[in-house]
């Protein structure tokens, strides 16, 4: 059995939720229920899975972080935008 398979399955749980909050993001033009702070924090931890992976265990499964990562870094910028769009 793939030794991934759990890192697998968590990062694919995780990225079936991304795409539902950015495209809340993107219609509703509002932050409501949204923290910069955690999704900076959850773009960090993305970024130490993909450290990680180049210095220690180069594999496959980084495309799931990079692709996690960009999902993130997107609602991070629907984010700003949304503020903007609030303050006028």
């Amino acid at each position: 059995m793939n030794s991934n398979i759990f890192e697998i399955i968590m990062l694919l749980c995780f990225g079936f939720a991304w795409p539902f909050s950015i495209y809340k993001s993107y219609k509703a033009r509002d932050n409501s229920g949204k923290s910069a702070l955690f999704l900076f924090i959850i773009l960090i931890g993305y970024i130490s899975g993909v450290t990680h992976k180049i210095y220690h265990h180069l594999d496959y499964v980084i495309y799931l972080y990079i692709l996690n990562g960009s999902m993130v870094l997107i609602d991070i910028l629907l984010y700003y935008r949304n503020k903007r769009i609030k303050n006028g």
